[in-house]
């Protein structure tokens, strides 16, 4: 069984969550070079091209991860997070949808997690309300929870594929090389 379930129809985005505006397109930029992910902005009155979910959400297209400044933050992390955990393989190919296995999306969602502690004033409680706030459903009721008490497999998984400090607890530069 799979630690959560997307739920999402075709809705407007939810107006509390964190955006991309309130940290910089540049700050992504920074962020996400580190792990050879580069960010195209798209303009705002423009679709996203490479958005599985359309509206404001993130896109992926081969390396790129494409956003808007309306883009909720827990979207480009969730795209980018794709990108890291993926393997070259799929990497070579992507555009739009990351695919991937249920390991692999938990193993995203905790990425996503952690990489708020690379981005000066998001906080994990941030980014888990966030998720909470879009869809995102776990068994324990809620992304902190899960996080806090259910996502032993999703770290292990992190660190299995050297994406992860099992030490330091914190994420490794760079992406997925097997």
């Amino acid at each position: 069984m799979n630690d959560f379930e997307t739920v999402r129809e075709s809705q407007p985005v939810t107006p509390h969550v964190t955006l991309v505006e309130a940290i910089g397109i540049d700050t992504l930029r920074r962020l996400l070079a580190e792990f050879r992910l580069g960010v195209t902005a798209v303009a705002l009155d423009a679709p996203i091209p490479g958005s599985f979910w359309g509206d404001a959400e993130a896109g992926l297209q081969g390396g790129t991860l494409l956003v808007r400044v309306d883009t909720p933050l827990h979207s480009a992390l969730h795209e980018a997070g794709h990108y890291v955990c993926m393997d070259p393989k799929r990497r070579a190919v992507l555009d739009t949808d990351a695919g991937g296995g249920y390991d692999e999306e938990n193993a995203v969602c905790y990425w996503q997690i952690m990489a708020c502690d690379r981005i000066e004033g998001v906080d994990r409680d941030t980014m888990c309300a966030d998720m909470d706030a879009w869809g995102y459903t776990f068994r324990l009721g809620s992304a902190a929870a899960w996080f806090a008490d259910d996502a032993e497999d999703a770290r292990a998984w992190l660190i299995g594929a050297g994406l992860l400090d099992d030490v330091h607890d914190r994420l490794l530069p760079g992406v997925r090389i097997r």
